[in-house]
């Protein structure tokens, strides 16, 4: 079995006269977590999309496992153990946090969801879904509507969700975006506990959570990968620092 999980090969995507992503070539190995940083604007989120398959490109191609899925759409990407976690299923405000878990789980099953019946009557979905909510942190809170969660506990439900799935990549775009401290502390251990068993591109503008949560990190500046490496390799090069580290390196 390949060592490499994900590639993507001279990835390109433009928006008339715009270069979103430009020949963009990237390996994500098996069990990583690989971070993808750079300034805003740099075509992050476009080349997120062009992963999850919402958006497709121009030029390039995209590999997962060895098998090319440039052409599938998100769903068929999400049935092959892609899951990005904003996209997965949306959080259904009505229902209780475990029972959203629990419908996710569901859907992964092959359920309808006009089929739905009590998560409580069906004792294996419940267990499951509890022990998914106990790795994000959310057990003690399960009973309660999604509509009660706080911005951060929204955004453990919503990992919450992408486990559900049993993915094999999981695609972590801005988590710890609109955070406080506390909140960004309690997602840096979440993801630190992900890390190893799930195969993670992580997307963040943290740079004190790269550096801690990040085994490789690659730098996108207008489109395009400038370097990828260890992290503190990243931390030290004069281009990554020139291009968008800055000061923050020296804290």
């Amino acid at each position: 079995m390949s060592a490499t999980l994900l590639e993507t090969r001279a990835l390109c995507k433009r928006f008339g006269g715009l270069i979103a992503t430009d020949n963009v070539s990237l390996e994500v190995m098996r069990g990583e977590c690989h971070a993808l940083i750079g300034p805003n604007g740099a075509g992050k989120t476009t080349f997120i999309s062009q992963l999850s398959g919402t958006l497709k490109p121009e030029g390039g191609s995209v590999h997962f496992a060895g098998r090319d899925v440039t052409h599938l759409n998100a769903h068929q990407r999400a049935m092959l153990g892609f899951a990005r976690s904003y996209q997965i299923t949306s959080i259904l405000n009505e229902f209780t946090v475990v029972e959203n878990v629990g419908i996710a789980l569901q859907a992964v099953n092959g359920s309808s969801f006009r089929f739905w019946r009590s998560v409580a009557a069906e004792t294996a979905l419940e267990d499951e879904a509890m022990a998914i909510l106990r790795q994000v942190g959310l057990e003690a809170l399960a009973a309660r509507q999604a509509r009660g969660l706080s911005h951060g506990e929204h955004r453990q439900l919503e990992i919450a969700l992408a486990l559900a799935t049993k993915p094999q990549l999981m695609l972590l775009d801005e988590p710890m975006a609109g955070m406080g401290p506390e909140q960004s502390e309690n997602m840096v251990e979440l993801i630190t506990g992900l890390k190893g068993r799930y195969t993670i591109l992580l997307v963040e503008h943290d740079m004190d959570a790269v550096f801690r949560l990040a085994d490789r990190i690659s730098v996108l500046v207008a489109g395009r990968i400038i370097t990828t490496g260890l992290p503190d390799e990243i931390r030290n090069n004069a281009a990554v620092k020139s291009a968008y580290l800055g000061e923050e390196t020296t804290h």
